[in-house]
């Protein structure tokens, strides 16, 4: 089956609808602006052709738990729209909170990896959803000193910073080896 184009305004056509129908069922008191991605994003780590912008009483609902429930409503839209396999091309976003995020986790990434550098012991960040996975590996790339990697599988997947060359074998296994 051929892949089928990706159409910014007719998904945005498809997601409207859909979206009012989820917030109003939700009971949530949210609006949302679908818009093409302007030039506020940091084009190497987010490149979206669509955001979809959340503000209301209910904004910081969105927002809780490191934006679980912003990335959740995400998913289950992108899934039901057919697009998820190309979620990159769509980001939901409330009061520039994804924005900040791409800044914490370059942050984290730098200072992971500087530690790394210093004590040659790989550093384990919590699992982390696949486009968060994507920013801390570009943050790094081309880093001296360090390899990223994922390791684990679906909501445990997470990011691990390695030395580039570990000086001991213990640094970059967690455990003995078996025997």
């Amino acid at each position: 089956m051929a892949e089928r184009t990706f159409d910014p305004d007719e998904l945005a056509a498809r997601i409207e609808p859909l979206l009012k129908d989820i917030l109003q069922l939700a009971g949530f008191n949210l609006t949302f602006e679908i818009q093409p991605a302007g030039g506020s994003l940091d084009r190497e780590f987010e490149n979206p052709d669509l955001i979809v912008n959340f503000d209301g009483a209910d904004a910081g609902l969105l927002l809780q738990n490191k934006g679980e429930l912003l990335t959740a409503l995400e998913h289950i839209v992108l899934e039901a729209t057919g697009v998820a396999e190309r979620r990159e091309r769509v980001l939901f976003d409330c009061h520039d909170y994804r924005m900040m995020r791409v800044e914490e986790l370059q942050l984290a990434a730098e200072a992971a990896a500087d530690r790394v550098r210093r004590t040659g012991i790989a550093y384990r960040f919590n699992p982390m959803t696949s486009r968060e996975r994507r920013i801390i590996h570009m943050a790094l790339r081309g880093e001296a000193g360090v390899r990223t990697e994922s390791e684990g599988a679906g909501p445990q997947r997470r990011v691990v910073i390695h030395p580039a060359q570990p000086s001991a074998p213990h640094a970059a296994r967690p455990h003995a080896p078996s025997r």
